[in-house]
């Protein structure tokens, strides 16, 4: 029997069950993909507020990667809420030392949907300066690209497009800005690629759907896990972007 693909999902565990480690292997099931997981933190959250964090021992977390790689081979790496320039720099060194040359899709997971900081002012530093260039996909928010780039958030696609170029320019190949948090009558991300060989600009694709009534916890985790799970299935960053799209707004459909 053929082996199914694998995702090595490096995340926190969410006690609610909504966001998180729970959220990321429910939908690389839902897509008959195996997760292997690496846990940076263990949360005590609910729908309503973060109560506690416990932030893994760095040495702790190096370990956790390395028994992964061991085990399987890995078809795509994501990445969510890291919380500390230390695990930050852990995870780094843990991608280093395994030698992966895989996808690697970062969630840049900052704020809790209630507002809780999950991840300090250094580690954003270390975010843009050490695993943004590793990344084949970042996939902030709009409110995230603004507190990234600590600006304000932008009014208008023009300047989102703006604020994703800028983005690049810490290396990811590509940028994906999540439109969940606009009003608009229909949910668009933008997907900004880094100029190529030949191109005057970085290259911006649209990607739509209906927008749904409602909200959920962990519809960026489910997004993430989705897109490397699509890489992970050999699809191109596009396709996987689009599947991923889908996939979220199903979830949604079924929750509104």
């Amino acid at each position: 029997m053929q082996q199914r693909p694998a995702v090595l999902v490096i995340a926190a565990t969410d006690s609610s069950g909504g966001a998180g480690l729970t959220r990321d292997v429910r939908v690389l099931e839902d897509l008959s993909i195996d997760a292997l997981c690496v846990v940076t933190a263990v949360t005590a959250q609910s729908n309503s507020r973060v109560a506690a964090v416990h932030h893994v021992p760095p040495e702790v977390i190096r370990a956790q990667m390395a028994a992964a790689f061991e085990t399987r081979a890995i078809g795509a790496i994501k990445i969510g809420m890291l919380g500390t320039h230390a695990t930050v720099d852990a995870v780094v060194e843990g991608l280093i030392a395994s030698g992966a040359t895989v996808p690697i899709v970062v969630d840049p997971v900052l704020m809790s949907s209630s507002g809780g900081v999950l991840l300090d002012a250094s580690g954003r530093a270390t975010l843009l300066g050490r695993l943004f260039p590793r990344a084949t996909l970042v996939t902030p928010n709009v409110p995230e690209v603004a507190a990234l780039l600590e600006e304000s958030a932008a009014g208008d696609e023009t300047e989102l497009i703006r604020q994703g170029r800028a983005l690049l320019r810490f290396g990811s190949g590509a940028v994906l800005i999540k439109g969940g948090h606009r009003e608009e009558e229909e949910a668009v991300d933008l997907l900004i690629s880094a100029q190529r060989q030949g191109q005057e600009k970085e290259g911006v694709e649209r990607i739509m759907s209906r927008r749904v009534t409602g909200s959920s916890r962990g519809t960026g985790c489910a997004l993430a896990s989705a897109i490397a799970g699509g890489l992970a299935q050999g699809k191109t960053l596009s396709e996987s972007c689009r599947q991923a799209k889908n996939h979220v707004l199903e979830m949604l459909t079924r929750v509104s």
